[in-house]
C-alpha cells in the first residue's frame, strides 16, 4: 500500500510539473509572437574598480593604519581628474565566426561612445575559419581604425589565418611568449564519394548552368579542370589575404610569412608579425593606473527553443532529485 501511495504521490506531481511546463511554453510563445525579442543586451564591466577595490583590500591588509589612511585620501585625490577611457572587447573566435555578430553590436557601441584620446585593446583568440566571417570580422576592427581610435589586438593563446586576418588591423599586436601567430595560408578539403557510388551501382546526377558553377564535389566524378579551377581560386583568395595583411602591415616580408607557416610568438616578433610580447593581463594592468578600463560585452538574445529547453532541463532534473525511488533507497 505504501509503495501505491507513493507511486499515485509521484504520477501527480509527474503530472502537474508537465502541465506547468506546458503552460510556461504556452505563455512565452504568446508572448512571442506578440512582441518581437531585442537582439539582446549589453553587460558593462568596469575593470578599474574591480582593480581599485582588489589594490585596496590588499593595502588594508598590508599597511599600517595611519599609512593605509594617507594612501586613501591619494587615490581619491587621483580619481578627481578626468580620465581618458580604454574599451576592451573580447573576440573568442569558432570556425563559422558566429562571434562577428556580436562583434558588431560591441564596436557600434564604442563608436557611439568613445571620446578624443579614447582606445581600444581587443583580446583575440581564433585559430582561423570561413573567409567570409572572418573577412567581416576584420572589417569591424578597420571601423575603428577609421574613426582615429587607437587599437591594439592582445593574443594570449593563439591567432593564426583568419584570426591573424583581424589581428593585423590593429595599430599594435601584443602576444604572449607562447601565443601561436601567423598562418597566412588558405585551406579548402573535402571527401569523394564517387568511387564507393560507383561500387555499388548507386548513379549521381548534378546539373549546372556555368562552366564552373561546380569545380569539384563530393559525389560526382572530379575532373583536372575542375581541380585546376578550384585551385586557382585558392590561389586568388590566398593573394587577397596577403594584399590584405600587406595593406596593414608593410613591414613584413610576404614572401617569408605568407607560406601558410604557425610561429610562436617568441619568433613571431622575429618575422614583425607582432610587436610586443606582453598579455593582455599586463597591458590591462598598465592601463587602470592612469585610464578608466570599461569591458564591452554584447550577449546575444536565446532563441525560445533554446530558452524553454534550459528551462524544461532544470524543471526535468528537479523532478528527477523527487522520485519514490530516492526514499526507497534510505
Amino acid at each position: 500500500m505504501d509503495f501505491l501511495y507513493e507511486y499515485s504521490l509521484f504520477l501527480a506531481k509527474a503530472a502537474t510539473i508537465v502541465i506547468a511546463i506546458g503552460i510556461v511554453i504556452g505563455l512565452a510563445a504568446g508572448a512571442a509572437m506578440r512582441n518581437k525579442p531585442k537582439k539582446g543586451e549589453f553587460q558593462f564591466t568596469d575593470l578599474s574598480d574591480e582593480f581599485a577595490r582588489l589594490q585596496t583590500d590588499l593595502k588594508a591588509e598590508l599597511m599600517d593604519k595611519k599609512v593605509f589612511k594617507r594612501w586613501l585620501k591619494e587615490q581619491k585625490k587621483k580619481e578627481e581628474k578626468p580620465r581618458q577611457t580604454t574599451f576592451v572587447i573580447d573576440f573568442h573566435g569558432s570556425m563559422g565566426a558566429s562571434e562577428v555578430d556580436a562583434l558588431r553590436e560591441e564596436v557600434t557601441a564604442v563608436l557611439a561612445a568613445a571620446d578624443d584620446g579614447d582606445e581600444v585593446l581587443v583580446r583575440l583568440e581564433s585559430g582561423g575559419g570561413v573567409v567570409h566571417g572572418y573577412g567581416l570580422g576584420a572589417s569591424q576592427l578597420e571601423r575603428l581604425r577609421q574613426r582615429g581610435i587607437e587599437l591594439t589586438v592582445a593574443v594570449d593563446k593563439v591567432a593564426a589565418s583568419g584570426g591573424y586576418m583581424m589581428a593585423c588591423i590593429a595599430n599594435r599586436i601584443i602576444a604572449a611568449p607562447f601565443a601561436i601567430i601567423g598562418s597566412i595560408g588558405v585551406l579548402a578539403q573535402l571527401p569523394n564519394f564517387h568511387r564507393f557510388l560507383q561500387k555499388n551501382d548507386i548513379d549521381f546526377e548534378q546539373f549546372t548552368a556555368g562552366e564552373y558553377k561546380r569545380t569539384v564535389t563530393l559525389f560526382g566524378e572530379n575532373t583536372e579542370k575542375g581541380r585546376e579551377k578550384f585551385q586557382q581560386e585558392l590561389e586568388q583568395t590566398h593573394q587577397l589575404f596577403k594584399d590584405h595583411v600587406y595593406s596593414h602591415r608593410d613591414v613584413l616580408n610576404m614572401e617569408q610569412v605568407a607560406t601558410g607557416e604557425y610561429w610562436l610568438a617568441t619568433q613571431a616578433l622575429e618575422y614583425k608579425l607582432v610587436d610586443v610580447l606582453q598579455t593582455s593581463d599586463d597591458f590591462i594592468l598598465q592601463r587602470v593606473q592612469q585610464r578608466r578600463v570599461l569591458q564591452v560585452k554584447f550577449q546575444p538574445r536565446k532563441k525560445l527553443a533554446e530558452r524553454m529547453g534550459a528551462g524544461a532541463s532544470v524543471a526535468l532534473q528537479q523532478m528527477w532529485q523527487k522520485l519514490p525511488f530516492w526514499h526507497w533507497s534510505r
